[in-house]
């Protein structure tokens, strides 16, 4: 990944990849949100693939990023939806035991720091919760 201080010029997935970085252990963050901050061509479909993109070792909290529904989407990969389930519940984020969905009042994320979004050329996320 690119030097973080220079993330204006950065593609869309390292942006995003930033993005979600920002979003803090015990919260949850969705596609669609990442892609709002992102801004420009990017959409939850985007943040998807760069998601599916992510390199293994890569350390990017992968896990914080959920559908609009509140539930996990469905994975292919090796790093799969019961995992994800799993990191989440390690962070302390509760999951509905017959939804299967997270209450975003709850443990939703209001969006990186309005300084640091300036400073890297994001846009201010639309209230979500």
């Amino acid at each position: 990944m690119k030097n973080m201080s220079n993330l204006r010029d950065a593609s869309n997935y390292e942006r995003i990849y930033a993005v979600i970085g920002q979003i803090p252990a015990g919260q949850v963050g969705t596609y669609g949100q990442v892609a709002s901050i992102v801004g420009g061509n990017c959409n939850p479909r985007t943040v998807g693939y760069a998601l599916s993109n992510l390199p293994f070792e890569a350390d990017v909290p992968w896990q914080r990023v959920i559908n609009r529904q509140g539930k996990v989407s469905p994975r292919t990969s090796a790093l799969g939806s019961g995992q994800q389930q799993e990191l989440l519940e390690a962070e302390g984020v509760v999951f509905d035991p017959e939804t299967h969905k997270i209450d975003f009042k709850q443990f939703g994320w209001l969006g990186p720091d309005w300084d640091w979004m300036e400073e890297h050329g994001f846009h201010r996320p639309p209230e979500l919760w």
